[in-house]
């Protein structure tokens, strides 16, 4: 009998595996054991972008990255000595974070991502360690800053002034990528700080700012080489008109646009900022826009209010939403075939859309994600294929699809979603970590034999807005298989319903494996709750 050994194995083999590991496990277990292993681990292609964290997610908020003491103290002795001066990009984390840059200097390091940080240990390492910040002033070009989310927030006035420092002790910075850019951001805000910085050598950054007029302040000519903009704006309302937006932008080659709440001033703020980007070469919208006694945005109005502004762009990457407040029965609305006809044009591609009609009162102020505004109709309009990690308010109109880089997505609708829709979700959003859904319906086909649905990556499940069938869809495990899932937001009323107050066997597996649940209102468990959900 042939019994294959590790060994064996070509170095070819040996490098897909090691990929597939975790970089510090692969310098604890390996280095040290014979020659082999030791010129694989620090050949220059593997080493030369060192990972120095270890995640352990206990929820889908609720994730560390920090390294076992005796793990990291045998890497800071006896591995880093012997690589040190091969690593070009380093990732670490707030409490490793002295030990691994503590009297080793990385020659070649000019790329840092510092991840998972409080405020307070950032804003020290920043001030007072004085390896670190040689290293900001002399090498670094490319810098990630992740500040961990706390439970009394930083101020935005505060992030702002961190942001500053930063710029101030960066004088090689080439690419910044600040805070968290989807799940808990956090946002800088220039606005009512007498904060002054400039850089003469940025060029690429990416930020979450809290209003439109923090925008204008990071393009009115401080960073005078910045040519790619990646924004996230918390809230585009009025702006205070103190700073301009009218003067071109001719460095600019890239700018994305990301903004989640519903927008009144499009036409009086976004496109007009838009227009200055005359020599834009990439494009990305994500935006919700609400519109009164007006049609919905479709290529045409795309094309005349902006594209024809930017003559070298080549490519546009957009996901847009038109919400319609009121309707004049003087103006006749484009339907979906109407919108797919106005993007011929070779500057967009393809492109998926859809349009729904609101009849009733009672209709569309069921679409609470629609609050405080009871729209009368909306559409949607998105370039495929799609790259963007977040769909919001997929319906039963949705046809499906292959969209691989969406992470997270919410459903709602008035009419309830069945279990053949949830097949299709499954199907076209394969790589889905977090799903919220908004549905009180109970659904109509409910059989005894249904075909197994199969979300492979979903780590979070919001049913707070979700009727009990949507809990039992997801719960009963010869409905759904979730191996994956971790937390879970639900009402007590459906839980206990569903889980036949946690006794039901068919949901006992899932729940068994779950390390969150949050409960919207205040309850008293019974004896069962605790073994039902043995992880909490």
């Amino acid at each position: 009998m042939n019994r294959l050994n590790i060994l064996d194995l070509p170095n070819e083999i040996l490098f897909i595996i090691f990929n597939k590991l975790n970089m510090v496990d692969v310098l604890y277990s390996f280095v040290g054991i014979n020659q082999r292993f030791d010129q694989l681990v620090f050949d220059p292609f593997y080493i030369r972008n060192l990972n120095m964290t270890f995640v352990t997610m206990k929820s889908f908020y609720d994730r560390m990255y920090s390294i076992n003491n005796h793990v990291l103290d045998k890497i800071c002795k006896n591995v880093l000595p012997k690589m040190y001066h091969q690593i070009n990009e380093l990732i670490v984390e707030q409490n490793s974070m002295e030990r691994v840059i503590h009297n080793i200097n990385y020659p070649q390091l000019y790329s840092l991502t510092l991840l998972d940080f409080s405020k307070n240990a950032l804003f020290n390492h920043l001030t007072s360690n004085k390896i670190l910040r040689k290293l900001l002033i002399e090498q670094i070009t490319h810098l990630k800053v992740d500040i961990n989310y706390e439970s009394v927030e930083p101020s935005s006035e505060t992030l702002a002034k961190m942001f500053a420092l930063i710029l101030s002790l960066c004088k090689q910075l080439i690419k910044l990528n600040f805070c968290k850019w989807i799940h808990r951001a956090l946002y800088c805000t220039f606005k009512l700080s007498p904060i002054n910085f400039r850089s003469s050598t940025l060029t690429a950054l990416k930020v979450n700012v809290k209003s439109f007029d923090d925008c204008l302040y990071l393009l009115d000519g401080r960073l005078n080489c910045l040519s790619k903009l990646s924004i996230g704006i918390t809230i585009i309302a009025d702006t205070s008109g103190t700073i301009d937006n009218t003067k071109k932008l001719p460095k600019l080659k890239h700018f994305s646009l990301m903004s989640y709440p519903h927008i009144l001033l499009y036409d009086s703020l976004i496109v007009p900022l838009l227009r200055r980007m005359i020599n834009l070469e990439n494009l990305i919208l994500y935006l919700s826009r609400i519109r009164n006694n007006k049609n919905y945005i479709d290529g045409n109005e795309l094309y005349n209010d902006i594209l024809i502004y930017m003559p070298q762009l080549n490519k546009f990457t957009f996901n847009i939403r038109t919400n319609v407040d009121k309707k004049n029965d003087g103006i006749v609305f484009s339907s979906n075939e109407d919108i797919q006809h106005s993007f011929r044009r070779k500057e967009y591609g393809l492109v998926g859309s859809y349009v729904e009609t609101f009849t009733t009162s009672s209709e569309y102020k069921c679409y609470s994600n629609s609050m405080p505004y009871h729209f009368k109709s909306r559409s949607h309009i998105y370039s495929l294929p799609y790259q963007f990690k977040n769909f919001d308010l997929l319906s039963n109109s949705f046809e499906g699809g292959m969209f691989g880089n969406v992470q997270s997505l919410i459903m709602t609708d008035i009419y309830p979603f069945e279990h053949n829709f949830f097949n299709i979700i499954s199907q076209s959003f394969p790589l889905l970590k977090e799903l919220h859904i908004i549905n009180e319906k109970p659904q109509k086909n409910k059989q005894q034999t249904m075909p197994l649905i199969v979300f492979s990556h979903l780590i979070d499940l919001n049913l707070f807005c979700a009727h009990a069938d949507c809990a039992e869809q997801f719960l009963v495990n010869k409905h759904c298989y979730l191996p994956c899932l971790l937390n879970i937001n639900i009402c007590y009323e459906p839980l206990t319903l569903v889980t036949n107050n946690f006794t039901n066997d068919a949901t006992r597996l899932t729940c068994s494996k779950l390390t969150s649940v949050c409960i919207k209102e205040p309850f008293v468990s019974p004896e069962t709750f605790s073994k039902y959900f043995p992880l909490l």
